[in-house]
């Protein structure tokens, strides 16, 4: 699986195959129910206390760049003329997908520290 879908599908850093959240971005048991090891690796995710706090540098250079797409969305469309409805087209975009942004960004913050291991991934 290569790196960009592997990120997008909120897996393991290590081995690109594992999930690193017990839940989806959507559901409502558990936004921040991170697993402690990925189930496939055995990968730790808990490098040290508060090591994802830095993920939030990430979450919100994800909202700045969500926010920027929109609004060059609406101005190829046309739809740019009406700030106020601009700006409710891309506040409500940020926050429908902030739950997914939120996952996200620590799945990129962790593999910032956490290096592919292509063997872990052979395997299989």
């Amino acid at each position: 699986m290569s790196y960009i879908v592997s990120l997008l599908n909120l897996r393991c850093p290590k081995c690109r195959t594992g999930k690193m959240f017990q839940h989806k971005p959507y559901s409502f048991r558990g936004l921040s129910s991170l697993n402690k090891t990925c189930p496939h690796c055995i990968t730790s995710y808990q490098l040290e206390p508060s090591f994802f706090y830095g993920s939030m540098y990430v979450s919100y250079a994800l909202g700045v760049a969500l926010a920027v797409a929109v609004y060059v969305l609406l101005l190829l469309f046309g739809l740019q003329k009406n700030a106020l409805r601009s700006f409710f087209i891309i506040a409500s975009s940020i926050i429908v997908l902030s739950p997914y942004i939120y996952q996200l960004s620590k799945v990129i913050w962790a593999s910032f520290f956490i290096k592919f291991d292509s063997k872990k991934m052979s395997k299989d």
